[in-house]
Order: structure tokens, then C-alpha cells, then sequence
């Protein structure tokens, strides 16, 4: 969901799926480059990642594609005992927001970045997903757009529940955003970016406008304390080795029980 531009997130998400490599073997599609969509029957596991620009918008061709595959694996596990699982990062999990009715999608009045506390729900402190995280916990944020107004009917309807908010902020009036929702047993989402690790930040934070746009936004100090959030073993260390390998566990002790073969 990159979109061509280049980004730290990949490396992520390779160096987590390196530590499965005795249980996995996966494949990269270029969503909105080349409008590549996998093929539902011949994967067992989906992370969808996050990307540029405005969840909002596409061209007609791979945004329309994007959502009938979310409709697929939703539909296929409606319809299969053995499940399809899919974890949707940043973009994805907005779009997906989009796509099922929970939420309305907005623009920001100033861009979150940065490393930030994030609140488990009642809901959060039972889900598998968060599981050996604290509550709050830390994970990197990085956004222009925002999932907010929960749509409570389509909630009910379809079975799904917040697990996640935004950090609390008393000195200002404006709703907390929605940073996690279990879709579903099988698809659960983070508005946050849990592949994120300090290299991938500290890369980030050294190109030169990156860190003059932080500066004129925050200040040298918030900058500073940035920095040091990056070292903080029990901060980003502990959500990138914590909560993609849950997901992936999980989802392959599951596939394991039906007899399925794993891909990803």
C-alpha cells in the first residue's frame, strides 16, 4: 500500500516474518502500484500495510479492487470452516474502517507523529492481540487522517469492537481517535504502526525536513524526548516484538489445528 514511496515499513515486516521462516513463506503485492490483489484460496494470511496519503481516495481501479478483497475474506470466512486471517495497518485499517461503515474518517488538524501511549478498551485488556502489552502501551503514530464516531449499529451488526484509543488528552475537546478494532475473530486493525522499530524511526526522524517539520510543529524538546522513546526497551521495542508475532501465532496455531497448509 506504499505506493512507490519509499518507506522503513517493509524492512519491518520482513525481519518479523524472518523469525517464522520454519513456518511460512509469503509474497508481496503492489496494491496501488500495479493493482495486484492475492488471490483469497491461495493464502491463509494477510497483512495489509499502511501507505501515503488520503484514505479517501483512489483511482477507480486498485481502491475499488482493494475493497472487493475485503469483502472476499470477509465473505469467505462466513462461508469456510478453515478461516482466512487479516491484519490491516494504518491506511488499511482506516480504508477498511471506510469500507465496513464503523467509523467516519477525517483529517487531522495537525499530523500525529511520533512515539505515543495508546489505551486498551475493556475489550483491548481480553483481546489475544495485545496480550504481554501494557496498559497504556507505546507504538509509533504516524497520520494526517483519523478513524472517529464509531458507528455503534454496524458494531453490533457485524460483531466488531474497539480494542484500542488514542492517548488521552484532557486540555483538549477533540474525540479520541479509534486506533484498534477486532473486525472480526479473524481481522483485527491498527490505526497505529506495530511493525515500527527504533532503526525504522530513527531513519525516518534523520531526513533533514522530517525533523525541521517536527521542530516547527513540537518544539526541540518534544523532538528530543522522541529520541529518547526510542531506546526505551518496554516502549516501541516491546509493541514491534510483541504484537505482530501475536497475530501471526495465533493465526497459525488455528490454521495448524484445521490441517491447512501456511502461507502468507
Amino acid at each position: 500500500m506504499y505506493d512507490g514511496e519509499p518507506n522503513q515499513g517493509m524492512r519491518c515486516i520482513h525481519d518479523i516474518l524472518s523469525k517464522f521462516s520454519d513456518s511460512i513463506s509469503f509474497r508481496e503485492f503492489d496494491v496501488r502500484g500495479k493493482s495486484e490483489i492475492p488471490e483469497i484460496r491461495d493464502f491463509d494470511l494477510f497483512i495489509s500495510t499502511g501507505g501515503p496519503g488520503n484514505p479517501l481516495e483512489g483511482d477507480g481501479v486498485w481502491d475499488l479492487k482493494y475493497n472487493d478483497f475485503l469483502d472476499q475474506v470477509w465473505i469467505w470466512n462466513q462461508n469456510h470452516s478453515q478461516k482466512k486471517y487479516l491484519l490491516l495497518i494504518c491506511h488499511s485499517f482506516q480504508m477498511a474502517c471506510k469500507h465496513f461503515g464503523l467509523g467516519e474518517i477525517t483529517k487531522r488538524k495537525s499530523t500525529s507523529f511520533g512515539v505515543m501511549t495508546v489505551h486498551k478498551t475493556p475489550d483491548g485488556m481480553q483481546d489475544d492481540l495485545l496480550q504481554n502489552l501494557d496498559n497504556p502501551f507505546w507504538a509509533v503514530d504516524s497520520r494526517d487522517f483519523q478513524v472517529v464516531q464509531p458507528n455503534p449499529r454496524k458494531f453490533k451488526h457485524l460483531g466488531s469492537k474497539i480494542i484500542a484509543l488514542e492517548k488521552i488528552r484532557n486540555h483538549v475537546e477533540y474525540e479520541r481517535a479509534i486506533m484498534a478494532i477486532r473486525f472480526s475473530d479473524e481481522i483485527v486493525g491498527t490505526q497505529f504502526h506495530p511493525e515500527a522499530d527504533p532503526v525504522s524511526f530513527l531513519e525516518h526522524l534523520k531526513k533533514p525536513m522530517v525533523k525541521e517539520k517536527i521542530i516547527e510543529l513540537k518544539g526541540k524538546a518534544k523532538f528530543r524526548e522522541m529520541l529518547e522513546n526510542l531506546v526505551d526497551e518496554s516502549k516501541i521495542y516491546r509493541t514491534n516484538e510483541t504484537l505482530i508475532p501475536n497475530f501471526l501465532q495465533q493465526s497459525l496455531w488455528k490454521i495448524k489445528a484445521g490441517q491447512a497448509p501456511s502461507f502468507i
